[in-house]
Parts: C-alpha cells; structure tokens; sequence
C-alpha cells in the first residue's frame, strides 16, 4: 500500500515539474517577447494576415497561374498549367476515405480545433529550443493550407506566426468541410499535379472516385514529400508510405484488417494521362536548372561535399525542403522562363544520335532501347546549354531517363585533359616536354599493348597513352587532379576516388555528359568554369525579376578561375592535333577548327567524345544502361561519328574562327 502511494505521489510530482517547466519557459518566452520588441512586428504580421484572408473567398483555392517557358529566340517554347480549376473537385464529390486518410495521418485533431493545435506547438517551440532550429511543424490541416495558398515552407518563427494567424482566420470564415475541400485541392502531388483529382488522372487516368482503397492510399501517399515519395522515380518509397497509411487505417478502426492486407497486396500500375509522359528531354532539364535557379534565388547554396555526416544529414534535409516547394511554385507561381534552348540544335542533336545508334533496335523488358547514348552542347561565348539530349527518340509510357544529367558513367580517356594534363601544364610542363612510355610495375597497359619509350607530351596526348596520363597523375597526386574536377562541380566524387585508376577514367561512380561539356568549355574559355544551365532569367507574372544568371558587365572575367589561361591554351592546341593524326582522326570539321578527346573504358562499355569549337562545345556518350561489352565501341566510333556529324550540320554556314594560340613558356619541370 505504502509503495503505491509513493508511486502515486511520484507521478503527480512529475507532471507538475512539468507544467512548471512548460509555465516558465512560456513565461519567459513572454518576458522575451516584449522586452525584445517583437511585440510590433508580430502584430504587423497579424494585419498582413489579416489583409490576405479578408479577400479570400472560394475561387482564391481554385486558380493557379500559368507559366511560360521561352527558348533563345523568345518563342513559346512550353507552358507550366496552373491546372487547379480544371481538375477542382467539390467537397461532395471527394470520396470519404480521402477525408479520412488526411485527417489520420495530418490532423487527428481536426474536427476539435480552430485551426491550430497548441499542444503541437508547444512541442514544435520545445524542439526548436531544444536544437536551435524549427525542426518540427506542428501544424494542422488549416495551417497547411494556409502555407500552400498564402505562405512559403521557410523554418521561420515570423512565417509559423503568420501561419497561425492565416488559419485561425480561415476557420472563422469557412467551414471545415469547405477547408478540407480547399485542401485536397491544393496539395502537391509532384510532377506538376495540385490537387488529388489532378493527380489520380495524372498519374492513373481516372477519376478519384474510380481508384481502389489501394490506389487512393497510394496517391495519398505522395505529397507528404512530393520529392522522396515521387511515384515515377521513387516507387518504392510511394508504396512503403502506402503500406503505413493503410495500417493507420486499421488501427483507427477505418478499415478492416482484410481490407488493408488486400490493399497491400494490390500492385500498382501507374497509366500517365497522354501527352503527360515526361519523354522530352527539352522539358525536364528546363524543370532541373528552374528549380535549381529558384533555389539559388531563394538563397540556397548547393554543394556536393562534406566534412561530417552530420552536415550532410542536415544539408539533404534543407534541400529537400526547397526543392519541393520550389518544383511546387514553377506549376502554380506563372513565371516567365527564359531558355537559351535551341531548338534547330536540339533536332539536329537528337537525329545524330538516332541515326548513329539506329542499327541497334534491341530493347528492355520495358520496350526501351537496351543501346543508349546521350549529348549535351554548350555555346562557347555565353556558357549556356543550347541543346540536351538524353536518350533515343521513342514513344513507351513513364518516365524517360535524362541521361544527359542524370546517369554517370567512367569517363574513360575524356577525363584526362581535366584531370591530368591541363593541370600538369599548370606546373611548367609543355606540349613539347619529353616523357617516357614505359611499363609500369602494377600499373596499366596502353590499349594497343605496346610502349614507344621517348616522347612528346603532345604525342602521348595524341596517341592517349595510359602510362603517361598515370604518371603524371602521381607526380601532381590525385587529391590535387581532383580538386579540379570539385571546383567544377562534378558532383559524384567520393573519398575512394583519390586513387591513380582516375587517370585513366576509373571512378567509383563517374561522370555525366554535362559535367564532361562544362570541363571541356572551361578549357576553350581560357580555363574558366560557368555552370551549365539553359536558364537566363526568370520573372514573375508583373515582369520583376526573380532570378537571372546574366553575368554583371564588370569588365572582368566570365566564370571561375580553373586552369591558367595559358595551360588551357596549350591544352586546346593538343587536343587540335588529336583530331588530325591521334585517336580522333577523321573526325575534325574540315575548314572549323576544332578540338577534342576520344573516351573508351574496359571491355568497350562505354564511349565518349568531347570536343570543341570557338563556337560550341559538345559531349557525346554511347552505352548500355546496365553496362556491357559492345564490340567496336570505342571514343572514335560511335560516340564521334555522332558529334563529327552533329557539329558538321551546326558550324554549316559560321565562319572559321581559330583558337587563341597559347604563348611559348620555358619550361620549370623538375623530378
């Protein structure tokens, strides 16, 4: 008996060290409030609030503002439809098992509250005073609302406070069956669809209310994190969700347990609306470089490495945060986009690649051509992408790979002049500096399988010899050849890539046609990196600016500061007499002077060509997507028949225009 009342007493002495602790903070939390002056400015964002929601009525949820997309000659080139008030669904036609599924998994609390859930909060400020940041939301169904429609995501306490104050007015104005129905039709599904109606024929082709308990918790699923549960690229995710909510279901006692174990069951199988399949390559490297420059102007800094796992964590967090949001508002914001794309470019990139890889019609079990290839050109005197191509042209359902920034493969030979060469010219070396071709114990073979012994550093460019490019990495080190390659954002470099294999192309991941176009362009700009985007600008609906890559008029230089001006140069004049008697003779561009580099990795799996022009720099690679040997596929076959081809039909009618000759330095090389 005595030990129950002492446990009993315990529990009440613990609860009530609790309240006082929560009294205290709160208290202090006032004291802060005023003496600090916050005071004015919450109550500044109390009148904005209020200002946003008095002119609320019913068609604020339905409208979403149409985008414009326009390439480098200012021709529409696509548009971002605010699809909300085609695809709007009114509360009585929502089927009851969506209402269900949000107020479970978002808002238990939903029907008992007046827009906020303080008990929430108060959780969410104990975690913020706990790790110095929001990490967590607190918020319900209404203040979710209110941040899709009126807000931002920012972790803020002035936008959280804005929030409240929005949902709290929502609530006196409109019922909960209206708020629900604003709800469901606002949400983010991903891939451009707002709304669970837009969604479910987005993504199915039907209407909601024609979708299984299974399909319907599934949709439900995604806007959670539209990112990390995107149906096309991250299935897996999707149904694991799906799995949760329907077992929420059941301990709720919503539905049954066979009912969730049947709905578990059911495969899904995703049928695109037609003419929603992402099969334009065009399409979804402008949807990557928008949502990047919004980030960008959102003040987000990218970044590819880091010095503990914990930075990382945190890092991916935030990224996906924004870029959720970000992806969001390019559908919903009616921006106007403007592209350097060029179309003339992009056909003539897209049916060199077709008709060089047109003997191969083997396909996937998906119907996808099993040889694949992909190219990336970048204009020389602006930096912009003027042409992306990610695939072979063909009609199948789902989503379409973007292989031109999306897959990364070993580079083969195409990396040495980044890794190796440009920056041993950087230490006094010259085209014309002797070394020696020579077996190397434990080291790599030349792919001919014979050593020349004594020769030019431009020969052994010329002649892509894997003893000299390793050799010469170890005498610079790798960590150094590799901070090159970090500086241009090549972002698949891992700790197990500072190794010798680099130098010949071996990397633990590898590398993508667009990182191979940015590096080769960065050597005919004198050895400056631009980032490679096709977006120039962005404006919102009344022509302000929101983002623009244009560079200031500073007189100074364009990009970033890689490689000296004169090794670039040196760099380019070699790499101009590889296409006249080295590994890419017979592919220069007769009267256009031209440079470039050949890429073959181990049992011919993969094939790169990258070369330039005063005009354009253009990337091509061909291989499989799951790698494997195809004979004869070397740098000089199929990847360079394709770019010689390509650029032949884009320099057609330009002037010949050579390169900047480097100046003759003595050389400093020392052993």
């Amino acid at each position: 008996m005595e030990k129950k009342k002492k446990k009993k007493y315990r529990g009440f002495w613990l609860f009530f060290k609790i309240q006082l602790v929560l009294f205290i903070l709160l208290a202090g939390a006032g004291i802060y409030y005023f003496a600090g002056g916050y005071a004015n400015e919450v109550r500044l964002l109390k009148e904005d609030a209020d200002t946003l929601t008095a002119r609320a009525n019913s068609e604020t949820f339905r409208k979403g503002e149409t985008g414009l997309v326009y390439d480098a000659h200012g021709d529409l080139l696509k548009e971002y439809k605010g699809e909300k008030d085609s695809y709007y669904i009114e509360y009585q036609d929502i089927p009851e098992i969506v209402e269900d599924i949000f107020v479970s998994v978002e808002d238990r609390k939903f029907y008992n509250h007046k827009g906020v859930d303080y008990l929430a909060i108060i959780r969410a400020v104990l975690a913020m005073l706990q790790n110095g940041e929001v990490t967590q939301g607190g918020s319900t169904i209404t203040q979710q609302l209110a941040r899709t429609v009126f807000l931002t995501t920012d972790r803020t306490w002035q936008r959280k406070m804005e929030e409240i104050f929005i949902a709290r007015n929502l609530e006196d104005k409109f019922s909960k069956s209206q708020i629900i129905e604003f709800y469901v039709n606002n949400i983010y599904f991903g891939n451009g669809y707002y709304g669970i109606q837009a969604a479910a024929q987005g993504y199915f082709s039907k209407s909601i209310d024609k979708l299984n308990l299974s399909q319907t918790a599934f949709l439900c699923a995604i806007p959670n994190n539209p990112s990390i549960f995107d149906p096309l690229k991250h299935k897996k995710n999707t149904l694991k969700r799906r799995d949760l909510i329907l077992d929420g279901l059941y301990d709720q006692g919503m539905i049954s347990k066979d009912a969730a174990e049947q709905a578990k069951d059911k495969k899904i199988k995703l049928k695109r609306k037609k003419g929603t399949e992402k099969n334009n390559y065009v399409e979804t490297f402008i949807n990557h470089c928008a949502i990047r420059a919004l980030m960008k102007a959102r003040g987000f800094v990218f970044q590819h490495y880091f010095d503990s796992e914990k930075e990382e964590k945190a890092y991916r967090k935030e990224y996906s945060r924004l870029h959720e949001e970000c992806e969001a508002s390019l559908y919903s914001s009616g921006y106007r986009i403007y592209t350097s794309i060029q179309l003339n470019q992009q056909e003539k990139l897209q049916d060199a690649l077709d008709v060089g890889l047109s003997d191969f019609t083997e396909v996937s079990g998906e119907g996808i051509y099993k040889l694949q290839g992909a190219g990336v050109t970048i204009d020389n005197t602006t930096g912009y992408v003027t042409a992306v191509v990610g695939g072979r042209t063909q009609e199948y359902e789902g989503y379409t790979l973007n292989r031109a920034y999306q897959s990364f493969r070993q580079p083969g030979s195409a990396i040495k002049p980044l890794l190796v060469y440009t920056p041993i010219l950087e230490r006094g070396y010259t085209p014309d500096t002797v070394v020696v071709d020579e077996p190397i114990p434990d080291g790599p073979a030349n792919a001919d399988g014979s050593y020349a012994g004594a020769m030019t550093m431009r020969e052994a460019v010329n002649a892509s010899k894997n003893t000299i490019a390793w050799k010469l990495l170890d005498q610079i080190t790798p960590i150094a050849g590799l901070q090159y390659l970090k500086a241009m954002d090549f972002s698949q470099l891992s700790p197990e890539d500072e190794r010798l294999p680099i130098a010949l192309g071996g990397f633990t991941i590898g590398t993508s046609p667009l990182e191979m176009a940015a590096g080769y362009a960065a050597l005919q700009n004198d050895g400056c990196y631009r980032e490679p985007t096709c977006i120039i600008k962005i404006e919102d609906t009344q022509g302000n600016l929101i983002y623009t890559s244009e560079p200031e008029e500073t007189g100074e230089e364009e990009g970033t500061r890689i490689y000296k001006s004169n090794a670039a140069r040196m760099m380019t004049d070699m790499l101009q007499t590889v296409l006249v008697n080295g590994t890419g003779t017979g592919l220069g561009l007769g009267d256009m002077p031209a440079a470039g580099k050949t890429g073959t990795t181990d049992d011919n799996k993969d094939g790169w060509f990258v070369g330039y022009t005063r005009y354009y720099t253009t990337s091509i690679w061909v291989g499989y997507d799951q790698p494997q040997t195809l004979p004869g596929l070397m740098g000089s076959t199929y990847p360079g028949n394709i770019w010689h081809n390509y650029m032949m039909s884009i320099h057609e009618k330009r002037t010949p225009m050579g390169f900047v000759p480097y100046i003759e330095q003595k050389e400093v090389v020392t052993d």
